[in-house]
């Protein structure tokens, strides 16, 4: 018997994101995943170096690669509308529900569980604090793209761009990973590359 699982994932590569705005350069979920990937396991390093935490860093770094890993089912939805209202978010949470479910029966039953705690989590308080980080690499990536687009003379994400910052500002007053990685790791980004030399 063969399984698709990984086949289907393979397809990220063919999810555009940003879909509503004009990009001067298009995205794609592969890219994205990678760098909420990277961001997450860096904030998870802040975490254990700097704030005492025991965090898995590596596991973070897998739960980012998978994160959006649905919308390979679901397409990318806009976050204007995901979040519209309460009706529209439920509804959303429980298409990525049957999607995930459609994913994970395409592994052996024996891998399942595996990816299926990548793709839900557990309770562990550990585990529930280093899932948040994900999410704040979500959005630090997000923010990242924005700068980049400004950078390329292209004012479409300028009103993404406020509303993430104000989002990370807040992220950074109960995570203070968010705020260190803010302040130390996102400033040369938009740099060229003799800059970054």
């Amino acid at each position: 018997m063969t399984y698709n699982f990984f086949a289907m994932m393979s397809r990220m590569k063919y999810i555009e994101r940003w879909a509503l705005m004009r990009n001067a350069r298009q995205e794609n979920l592969s890219e994205h995943s990678l760098e909420v990937s990277m961001i997450a396991h860096a904030l998870c390093v802040i975490a254990n170096t700097r704030f005492g935490r025991t965090l898995d860093a590596d596991r973070a770094a897998v739960i980012g690669l998978f994160h959006d890993a649905t919308e390979i089912i679901t397409g990318d939805m806009p976050t204007p509308i995901k979040y519209y209202n309460p009706d529209i978010r439920n509804a959303y949470k429980e298409v990525e529900g049957v999607a995930r479910q459609r994913l994970l029966q395409r592994l052996p039953e024996d891998m399942r569980q595996v990816y299926e705690e990548i793709f839900t989590g557990t309770k562990e308080e550990d585990e529930v604090y280093m899932r948040r980080l994900v999410k704040a690499a979500d959005k630090l990536s997000a923010f990242i793209k924005c700068i980049e687009e400004g950078h390329a003379g292209n004012g479409e994400f300028r009103t993404a761009k406020q509303s993430l910052s104000d989002i990370l500002s807040d992220l950074g007053a109960e995570l203070p990973e968010v705020r260190e990685f803010m302040k130390e790791f996102l400033p040369p980004y938009g740099n060229t590359l003799d800059e970054l030399n």
